[in-house]
């Protein structure tokens, strides 16, 4: 089932409270929760053959109560950043920390623990996926860092009480992560404009894959534009090849008696990690999760709106219940409203936040 709503339906408390609090008096200051950085080790991360560290920061927030309340655990929520960003992105588009502190103190949302990974690399993006070359992303996020908060924070720790988010490139890793640990690690997801969800056969890129692969080294790659430095990280992430220095890829396109073609056995390596292509393998995983609700902007610059709204057919023939939203809004100009108003409620309601069991 599918459930359209416009963005301009209703003004809620939560949108009250995002925009009102930077006008408070210093008496009028709501509780504030803690952001605390810390970093995690991830021996997935270690042998990447781009020797990026495997020592990756992490900004985890702490909601009001949690240095009071010391018997109480919370829900998780992890947050994906996007491309040529860093997990500072959380704070610098979002006001993560200000804006959930309003939304709580306005009981719009339920107190919840908030982790917001660095997956930034040489090639500016991981996205989020095991890969021979560039390490495996995936195991990291949903193993390695899920077992180190549980461990560290009190968290509750079960798939019900967890949720999974992001924007752009981390849409695509909410929507290819999600599926992947539907109802095992994940209980609830929300990607936001989420890029990269299809592959296309069509060779109309021809400019920007000859810019690919004229790249002879790393350095030189990671000085290319934005779109062909895209193409070569996904390239790294989706098609590696550790036996083809210095770049260690194997390109989707290449050129063969000055024409551009289709490299099948590469390709097919993209499709596999395609969220619209996955997602009938992992329908009956998808369908265990409390929830999942994704959007994107009517002018967003990067991500087609077709492109989600395929994915939303997708579901829907799958018959994985879902909400599918777009918005009056670009690629990045409506994050922390879209944050406020629709990520963090719709998490607050949809992960379990019963305390019955460990």
């Amino acid at each position: 089932m599918i459930r359209w709503r416009s963005v301009a339906r209703r003004i809620t408390v939560a949108t009250f409270a995002a925009t009102v609090v930077s006008a408070r008096s210093p008496a009028q200051q709501v509780a504030a929760g803690q952001l605390v950085s810390d970093t995690v080790h991830s021996a997935a991360l270690e042998h990447n053959l781009y020797k990026n560290s495997p020592n990756r920061p992490v900004l985890v927030y702490l909601p009001p109560s949690y240095s009071s309340a010391t018997a109480k655990r919370y829900p998780v929520v992890y947050l994906l950043h996007g491309f040529g960003t860093d997990n500072e992105f959380w704070l610098t588009f979002a006001h993560i920390n200000t804006t959930m502190d309003s939304l709580v103190a306005a009981g719009a949302v339920h107190e919840m623990i908030l982790v917001m990974p660095n997956a930034n690399n040489v090639f500016g993006g991981s996205f989020y996926t095991n890969s021979a070359s560039t390490g495996n992303w995936d195991d990291f996020i949903a193993n390695e860092l899920v077992a180190y908060i549980d461990h560290k924070y009190r968290t509750l720790a079960r798939p019900e009480s967890r949720g999974l988010g992001g924007h752009s490139m981390g849409g695509y890793g909410t929507f290819a992560v999600g599926m992947r640990h539907a109802g095992e690690v994940y209980g609830a997801l929300y990607p936001m404009s989420a890029c990269c969800t299809q592959v296309s056969r069509n060779t109309g890129g021809s400019a920007v894959w000859d810019t690919v692969a004229a790249v002879r080294s790393v350095a030189e790659g990671t000085r290319l534009p934005f779109l062909p430095k895209v193409f070569l990280a996904m390239s790294a992430a989706f098609s590696p090849d550790p036996a083809a220095p210095p770049l260690f890829v194997t390109l989707p396109f290449v050129r063969r008696d000055g024409r551009l073609v289709l490299n099948e056995s590469a390709f097919d390596k993209w499709v596999e990690h395609a969220p619209l292509d996955m997602i009938p393998s992992h329908a009956a995983a998808l369908e265990r999760l409390r929830g999942v609700m994704f959007d994107v902007g009517r002018s967003d610059q990067l991500v087609p709106t077709a492109a989600l709204a395929a994915i939303d057919s997708a579901l829907t023939r799958a018959g994985v219940t879902h909400t599918f939203e777009t918005y009056d809004g670009d690629h990045v100009n409506r994050v922390r409203q879209r944050v406020a108003t629709r990520v963090l409620p719709f998490f607050s309601r949809t992960l379990d936040f019963g305390e019955g069991r460990e």
